[in-house]
């Protein structure tokens, strides 16, 4: 019993030791990982509330959308930029106001609010489609050149016909043959490495429609631009009286 005593008195000198050595950095830690996890609850509770409100001020968005409510979709759309930024409702609210600027034929609200969504949106698919958007708006607008900046910049692959689609659009305003050729001929690539990826067989509508507008151009060598010239010509004469 006295030998217990004894090596029971030994480790509670060597524990009262370790304690005298350790025991502060011990309370630091645990109290860092205390502060750490009421924090992360703090944030995880502030982002939920957020997140709620933001719902909330964006189903009064669609409804002012329904009843044509112009004030107040871009009211209500500023409200999500402005104090929700970080949840997805500010995204979409800023596309379906930019959406109703070009309806209402207010570029300058449509193109603010896109170039906003195209930066900002939490969901990187949001900002590919509101920089897709604003591609269009600009091409509207004639502003070829700023079109073209917004899709020369890296977006998802899903995006990828679209964006080389636009691209030829743009290239075809501008009068450049050539290039438009060869952003549909991506755009058709595009989509046909989709097909293959997804096993999806079948072609679709919107190829028929990139391929109608490839065929147009009559550009069967993008590599040698003259043969476009004298498409053009030919195709300039035969419209002559």
């Amino acid at each position: 019993m006295a030998t217990f005593d004894l090596e029971e008195q030994e480790q509670l000198a060597e524990l009262k030791t370790w304690w005298q050595q350790h025991g502060k950095r011990v309370i630091g830690i645990a109290l860092v990982i205390s502060v750490g996890f009421a924090a992360w609850q703090g944030w995880a509770w502030w982002q939920s509330q957020q997140s709620g409100k933001a719902a909330a001020v964006y189903s009064s968005l669609q409804q002012a959308v329904v009843k044509n409510d112009t004030s107040q979709v871009k009211l209500l759309s500023g409200e999500l930029i402005d104090k929700y930024a970080g949840t997805s409702y500010a995204g979409m609210g800023a596309l379906i106001a930019a959406r109703v600027g070009v309806d209402q034929k207010d570029t300058k609200t449509a193109r603010a609010q896109l170039a906003w969504a195209a930066k900002n949106a939490k969901d990187e698919g949001l900002r590919a489609l509101a920089r897709l958007r604003l591609a269009s708006v600009m091409l509207d607008e004639r502003a070829f050149d700023e079109a073209l900046a917004e899709l020369n910049v890296s977006h998802p692959v899903a995006f990828a016909p679209r964006y080389a689609d636009l691209r030829g659009d743009i290239y075809y305003a501008k009068g450049d043959m050539a290039a438009a050729a060869t952003a549909y001929d991506a755009a058709l690539a595009s989509i046909d490495a989709a097909e293959k990826t997804t096993g999806i067989s079948g072609r679709t509508a919107y190829r028929d429609i990139v391929q109608i507008k490839r065929d147009a151009l009559n550009v069967t060598n993008v590599a040698d631009p003259s043969r476009i010239t004298k498409s053009a010509a030919s195709s300039d004469q035969g419209a002559a009286p």
